[in-house]
This record gives structure tokens, C-alpha cells and sequence, in this order.
């Protein structure tokens, strides 16, 4: 039985979804403390949550059966990314199910800031007629400037080309298509800054930018700009912002996410003139709530029923359809990178991968990860995933790079994957053969040879001299191991008076068969290559 820990309320549609499979059991737990969590959690599968619980390294520890951290939301700051990495969790949340709320949510804050709603309201109530005291602005012909491209700042962007405004937008991973399709400007962030009329913060809170909405940034603008953050707390320095708006510099403002949350009730933010508050409303709609925890729901099913990850942050997130073009690629590069794990000297500093030919028109990070995956579970064992392989690698001191070739190469598509330490090293190319789709290996350090990568390879590097075929198979043949095929290249370039010899056994080689083959004068290397 698959156990499925749902800690907070999410939709009922995304329970009655986990509910549905078979073979599932569904823990529903809502409001629980740290301490009950840690119980539940000893024995489950998959941890779904939204803002309130908080899944750190002991609960992640704990839970020794956790694949997978679902977050029924964007934000994963609750989430200890870093423990559940390192113990290959996958974590993912729902970048779509709250585009929509978010981007009207954010353009409410940006309508009362032009227009002053609250205080009219306010002012009804208190049964005042405050008309010619409550003056506002159009946002027509004004200049929003966008920080962050992604869903929610594109769907913005969209509603404020709508009121007629002009848009230019900051994001380091914006291309000029998009901007060109958005029809929007893109910029650099300190004239995002120097032109905006209106700036709105859909951008992560990372190291980049925490605090980057603060003093110096506020000099950067315009007199009277105004100021919307309904992403992450923490992006807009409150205590600048309060400086700000206190002198003026910034005429208004509307904040839908803080620093610490709740924010406290003799926060300095609530005294604020000309600010909105609102209390992480963003995905607080009926659609909103049923969309992502059907989405979540989902999407941690995929993971637990058949492998499929999507919306990943910490794993590659690969399309159904993408997969299933990747997946012959995904068991050639895993191959590779067993087999030269093995054949690798010491001390190995980096891995090299390089993509040839028609492969490089696909997505390789998932084929990059394969060979990390491949490369350490001779060292790691069953400890290592596809989420944690990366960072295990560079625990090691272990660079990974990737590139990919458009030079001329000897077969349509190929994967080459080299190890080193200092000036030694070890490398092994391999393609897929056949309608089959089936991995190859095509080429070891310098020579080109053909091996079928499973089961046990004795890789031997010999003299090039007669008799060296027949003495292998007696060494073998006295040690009872069959030969099922046998591959051989002549003379590498390197070493002119070596040959290559690979030999695919039925069964595993022996230490003492091992010992026999090391011993002659004329084999200078023998190594047994495990796949399994």
C-alpha cells in the first residue's frame, strides 16, 4: 500500500483524485503539528502541502519511503529543497493552477493603486462624501514596467496592454521572440526601474533577488511610482518601502506577500499611507484552489504510478510525448555512464558529455542526468536518483559539463561521455541501433570497436600480437566463462602497439580468472564491466 500524506486542505476535487487510485491510501491531516507530522510521515510515499506545513530536513530524514513533496501552489519556501534533493525527493508544485488569480489580483492592486477604492469605501462607511479629497490617475498611456516574464507576468503584461498601457519588462531569461509576441519592450533592470510609471514583482525570491526592490532601487525611479509585489515576500525591502512612501517618492502601493507571514500586527506597514494590503490572496479563488490541487493531485500520481515528472524543481520536467522520444537516449546515456565509471582513473575531476548529430535537436538535460545517474551507481548504489545524482557529483568535486556538436561525425546521432583526473582519462561513445532502438557502444577512449552495453564486458587492452585471441579464450574456457561475443580494434593512435579487446560474457569473471589474465606478460589491462 502506497502511503499519500496530504498535510494541508487542498480542493476536494485533488483528495477525491488521490482517493481514485488503487492502491493508494490518502492521510488527510490537515492542521497537524511538527511533531505528528514527523509520525505520519515515517512511512509515506508522498507529501502533499500547501503554505502552512513546513517540510524540513528532519521530516524529510524521517520519511525513509518520500519520492515525492507535492506544493499545491508556486512558492516552495517551506519546502527544505536542499535535504530533499541530497535524498533524491522530487519536489514540485503548480506553476499554472494560480496564473490567472495572481495576474488579476495583481491588476486589482494595480487598479486601487491609480484609483483610491479603499479609502472611498472607508470613508462610505465612516459617512463622509470625501469626492474632491480622493483624486486618482488613468493607467492609460502610462509605463508598467513587469519584473519577471513567466506565466503570471506574461498573463499581467496581457490585461495591461489592454488598459492601454505601454509595457516594458526585466527578465534575464525573456527571449526577443516572446518580448516580440507579448509586444512589450525588453529591458535591463535598472531601466525598468528609471522609466516605470507603475513596476509589478513577478520574479522567485532567490539570492538575486531578495531585497532588490529597496533604497537604491527607489532612487533609480520616477517621483510617484507605484509599486506592486503579489509574488514573493522578501523581493521589496518593507522597511525602504515604508521610507518611501513616507516621503513620497513612491505615491502608492499594494503588497499581497511579506517577509513573515502572518504579518504581525504592529507592523510598521500597516501605519503605511497610500498602501494595500492584502493577506496572500493570490490563489485564494474557487478556480484557483480546485486547479491546483487537481494539478498536484495529479501530478504526484504520475510520479508514484509510472515515473512521469512534471513541474519539477528539482528534477527535470519532461513532456509525455518528449519522453517517450527520450527514453531509448535515457538508457544509452545511463549505460555509457556506468561503463565509464569503471574504466575511469582515479580521482576523477570531471565529466564531459558531447551530443552529436540529429540528437542535438532534443532536450539532453534528462540524457545528462542519465549519465550522472549512470556514472554513480557503482559509487553510490540505490541512494542515488535522478534528483540527487547532480548534486552528489559535485559533492564529490565532480564537474559536469555538456555541449553539443554540430560537427561532422561519423554516425547520425552519438553520445560521447569522457572522464577525467588531471591528464588522465577514460572515454566511451555509443549510438542506438535498429528499429529496436537498442544502445551501442561504438568507440572506447580512441578506437572504434562495437559492444552491446549489459549484462558483464571484459575490457582488455593487449599487445598487438598473434595468439592473444586464443589465449583469452583458454584463460576463459579453464575458468568456465563463456564468451557470447567477442569485438576486437587494432592499433590505437595513442599507443600504436596496443589493441582493443571486448569481450560480452554469459556469465561474471571471476577474481581469480581475473588475476590470471592481469598476470600475462602480454595483457597490460583487464577490467570486468558490470551493467546490472
Amino acid at each position: 500500500m502506497t502511503n499519500i500524506l496530504v498535510a494541508d486542505p487542498i480542493s476536494p476535487v485533488g483528495v477525491e483524485r488521490l482517493k481514485a487510485c488503487e492502491g493508494f491510501e490518502v492521510v488527510e491531516a490537515y492542521g497537524s503539528s511538527h511533531e505528528e507530522i514527523l509520525v505520519l510521515a515515517a512511512d509515506t510515499s508522498a507529501i502533499i502541502v500547501r503554505s502552512e506545513t513546513k517540510v524540513n530536513a528532519e521530516i524529510i530524514s524521517t520519511a525513509k519511503s518520500l519520492q515525492v513533496i507535492g506544493r499545491a501552489g508556486v512558492g516552495v519556501d517551506n519546502i527544505d529543497l536542499e535535504a530533499a534533493t541530497e535524498a533524491g525527493v522530487i519536489v514540485m508544485n503548480t506553476p499554472g493552477g494560480n496564473t490567472i488569480a495572481t495576474a488579476e489580483l495583481t491588476f486589482t492592486h494595480m487598479l486601487c493603486g491609480a484609483r483610491p477604492i479603499t479609502q472611498a469605501a472607508s470613508s462610505m462607511r465612516d459617512g463622509r462624501w470625501d469626492r474632491k479629497l480622493l483624486l486618482g490617475s488613468e493607467l492609460r498611456g502610462k509605463i508598467l514596467s513587469v519584473l519577471g516574464l513567466g506565466r503570471i507576468g506574461a498573463e499581467v503584461a496581457k490585461r495591461a496592454k489592454a488598459f492601454d498601457m505601454e509595457v516594458i519588462a526585466f527578465d534575464p531569461f525573456l527571449t526577443d521572440a516572446r518580448a516580440r509576441e507579448l509586444e512589450i519592450e525588453k529591458v535591463e533592470l535598472d531601466e525598468a526601474f528609471g522609466r516605470a510609471d507603475y513596476l509589478t514583482v513577478h520574479m522567485p525570491l532567490t539570492k538575486e533577488t531578495r531585497g532588490m526592490i529597496n533604497a537604491d532601487a527607489f532612487g533609480k525611479m520616477k517621483d510617484g511610482v507605484r509599486i506592486f509585489n503579489c509574488a514573493r515576500g522578501g523581493i521589496v525591502d518593507e522597511n525602504d518601502l515604508k521610507e518611501a512612501l513616507d516621503s513620497g517618492k513612491v505615491a502608492a502601493a499594494g503588497l499581497d506577500v511579506y517577509e513573515e507571514e502572518p504579518l504581525p500586527e504592529d507592523h510598521a506597514l500597516r501605519s503605511a499611507k497610500n498602501l494595500n494590503l492584502t493577506p496572500h490572496l493570490g490563489a485564494s479563488t474557487k478556480e484557483a484552489q480546485e486547479n491546483v490541487g487537481l494539478e498536484i493531485a495529479e501530478a504526484v500520481v504520475d510520479v508514484l504510478e509510472s515515473g512521469r515528472i512534471r513541474n519539477a524543481i528539482n528534477a527535470p520536467s519532461v513532456d509525455p510525448k518528449d519522453l517517450e522520444a527520450l527514453r531509448p537516449y535515457i538508457e544509452l546515456a545511463r549505460r555509457l555512464g556506468t561503463f565509464v565509471q569503471q574504466l575511469a582513473p582515479s580521482g576523477v575531476d570531471s565529466l564531459q558529455i558531447t551530443y552529436r548529430g540529429k540528437i542535438v535537436d532534443l532536450d539532453t538535460m534528462p540524457l545528462t542526468r542519465a549519465v550522472q545517474l549512470g556514472f554513480l551507481r557503482g559509487i553510490a548504489g540505490k541512494e542515488v536518483n535522478d534528483v540527487n545524482a547532480s548534486s552528489k557529483l559535485k559533492g564529490l568535486g565532480i564537474d559536469v559539463s555538456s555541449t553539443k556538436s554540430t560537427s561532422q561525425a561519423d554516425y547520425n546521432e552519438l553520445i560521447e561521455v569522457e572522464a577525467s583526473s588531471g591528464s588522465k582519462r577514460a572515454a566511451v561513445a555509443g549510438i542506438l541501433v535498429g528499429t529496436a532502438r537498442t544502445p551501442r557502444i561504438v568507440q572506447v577512449d580512441d578506437q572504434s570497436i562495437e559492444a552491446n552495453p549489459e549484462g558483464v564486458l571484459l575490457v582488455v587492452r593487449n599487445l598487438d600480437k598473434p595468439g592473444i585471441v586464443g589465449k583469452l579464450g583458454m584463460i576463459l574456457g579453464q575458468g568456465q566463462v563463456n564468451i557470447a561475443n567477442m569485438s576486437l580494434s587494432r592499433r590505437s593512435t595513442e599507443e600504436p602497439d596496443l589493441a582493443l579487446t571486448i569481450c560480452e560474457l554469459d556469465d561474471d569473471l571471476p577474481p581469480k580468472v581475473l588475476d590470471e589474465l592481469l598476470a600475462d606478460s602480454d595483457i597490460l589491462k583487464a577490467k570486468a564491466v558490470r551493467f546490472s
